[in-house]
C-alpha cells in the first residue's frame, strides 16, 4: 500500500496554490496574470525537479501547489480571446519566457545538489 499521506499533501498544495493564483490575479489581471503565474511556475518546477528529493516535498509542491498555482486552460482562453495578432504574441511571450524559467530553474537547482 503506498503512502496514505499523499493525497493530504496534494491536496493542500492545492489549496494553497489555488489562493495563490488567486491573489495574483487580484494584483494582476487577465493575461498578464496568467503569464506571470506560468512563468514563475516553470521556475517553481524546473527547481524542484533538480533540487527536491524527498517524495512527499514532491507531491505538495509539484502535484499539489504547482499544478493549481499554473494555469493552461486559462491561457488557451485568454489567447484565443485576444485576436490573431495580440493571441501570437501572447503565445510567443508565455513559450519564450516560460522555458527561459524553465532552463534558470534546472540550472539553479543542478547547482543545489
Amino acid at each position: 500500500m503506498g503512502d496514505r499521506l499523499l493525497p493530504v499533501l496534494v491536496a493542500l498544495g492545492g489549496f494553497l496554490g489555488a489562493a495563490g493564483r488567486y491573489l495574483v490575479g487580484t494584483l494582476a489581471t487577465g493575461p498578464t496574470g496568467t503569464l506571470l503565474v506560468n512563468v514563475a511556475g516553470s521556475f517553481a518546477l524546473a527547481l524542484a525537479v533538480r533540487a527536491v528529493d524527498s517524495t512527499r516535498l514532491r507531491f505538495f509542491l509539484m502535484t499539489g501547489l504547482l499544478s493549481s498555482f499554473t494555469t493552461y486552460s486559462a491561457f488557451a482562453v485568454e489567447t484565443t480571446s485576444l485576436g490573431l495578432t495580440f493571441g501570437l504574441a501572447n503565445v510567443a511571450a508565455n513559450y519564450a519566457l516560460g522555458f527561459t524559467a524553465a532552463f534558470l530553474g534546472l540550472l539553479i537547482g543542478r547547482r543545489w545538489t
